[in-house]
């Protein structure tokens, strides 16, 4: 069954954002456009390339309205020690959100069953909670920020003119 117009459900994480621990709920989610970025584990070969790309990209996503959320199975003490061992990581201006418990990313259907790690996928999210775009590639296939933005924008376009929006839509 697909989540595409349904609400997040409901989730309260711990999260590790700009060197301190902080309480994240859904509720962050209400009233802007944000983007729930599930990746497999702190300390991997290619989840910091993807959320440094998101870095690179956050000045963009902000002007946009939008906020970051990166999520993994991890714990917020694990994203702690990760973002404190490399400036790759340490930089990030969004927060990295602890499912531990994996109940988030079992409920949105992204656990990799037997592994306890998320697939990695990518939940956009509008002011209103529903999520309104999916994606989810396979392991070893990163995401590039550059057509999340893309991604974003279509969206948001769709949302303020209830337009149809093509495949070679660009914003402007």
């Amino acid at each position: 069954m697909s989540l595409l117009n349904t609400p997040v459900p409901s989730f309260a994480l711990r999260a590790y954002h700009a060197g301190a621990f902080e309480d994240v709920s859904a509720d962050a989610l209400a009233g802007h456009w944000s983007v729930l970025f599930f990746y497999p584990a702190d300390f991997s070969t290619v989840c910091p390339t993807e959320l440094y790309d998101l870095h690179e990209h956050y000045a963009e996503f902000q002007r946009m309205g939008v906020e970051i959320f990166a999520v993994s199975t991890d714990s917020h003490y694990a994203h702690q020690a990760w973002a404190e061992s490399t400036t790759m990581i340490g930089d990030l201006e969004f927060p990295m959100l602890a499912d531990h418990t994996q109940d988030l990313t079992r409920a949105l259907g992204v656990l990799i069953d037997g592994a306890g790690v998320a697939e990695r996928a990518t939940f956009v999210v509008d002011p209103a909670r529903q999520i309104k775009a999916i994606e989810i590639s396979d392991g070893p296939v990163a995401r590039k920020a550059e057509e999340l933005v893309r991604k974003v924008k279509a969206a948001q376009f769709v949302a303020a003119t209830g337009k149809m929006c093509p495949a070679t839509w660009t914003a402007g």
